[in-house]
Formats: structure tokens, C-alpha cells, sequence
């Protein structure tokens, strides 16, 4: 059965202040390794628009079910693989 991964973005980038777009490819990554295989993924927390794109695209194909999570607009699917 799929878990649910609640993936706050801001997170990813706790050491800085701001998101760098020179360590992408470390964001990426370290979504990728929390989100896992086959679950169902909420993104959630304050960060740029362009991780919260990137980070979409990467775990396409690898979630099961992704969610953008916020207080103005609740919950957002991005997109939804479950067979049921």
C-alpha cells in the first residue's frame, strides 16, 4: 500500500536563506530519496515557483499521486496514477 509523503519544499533548502538555483540538481535529489517509489506525495511549505515545477517533474513517474498543498487554495492534485 502507497504512503503518504508530506514533502514540505522549504525544507530542501533549510542551510540558505533562499533556494539556489545552482544546487537544483540537490533539491531534486533529495525529493526524489523522500518521496520514494510508488507513493502518494504532498507538496507543501514556501518555496519559488521553479523548484516547485522542477520537483514535479521529477517525481512524475515515481509518485504514484502528487498534491500541491496550500492554505489559499487547499489541496491541488498535479497529477493522480492510482488505478482505483
Amino acid at each position: 500500500m502507497a504512503e503518504i509523503i508530506e514533502l514540505d519544499v522549504s525544507a530542501l533548502y533549510k542551510d540558505t536563506e533562499t533556494a539556489k538555483l545552482s544546487l537544483l540538481d540537490s533539491y531534486i535529489q533529495q525529493a526524489k530519496d523522500l518521496a520514494g517509489e510508488g507513493n502518494k506525495v504532498i507538496l507543501t511549505g514556501a518555496a519559488p515557483v521553479w523548484l516547485y515545477l522542477k520537483i514535479a517533474h521529477a517525481l512524475h513517474g515515481k509518485a504514484r499521486k502528487l498534491i500541491y498543498r496550500s492554505p489559499v487554495t487547499s489541496d491541488v492534485v498535479i497529477f493522480d496514477h492510482s488505478p482505483y
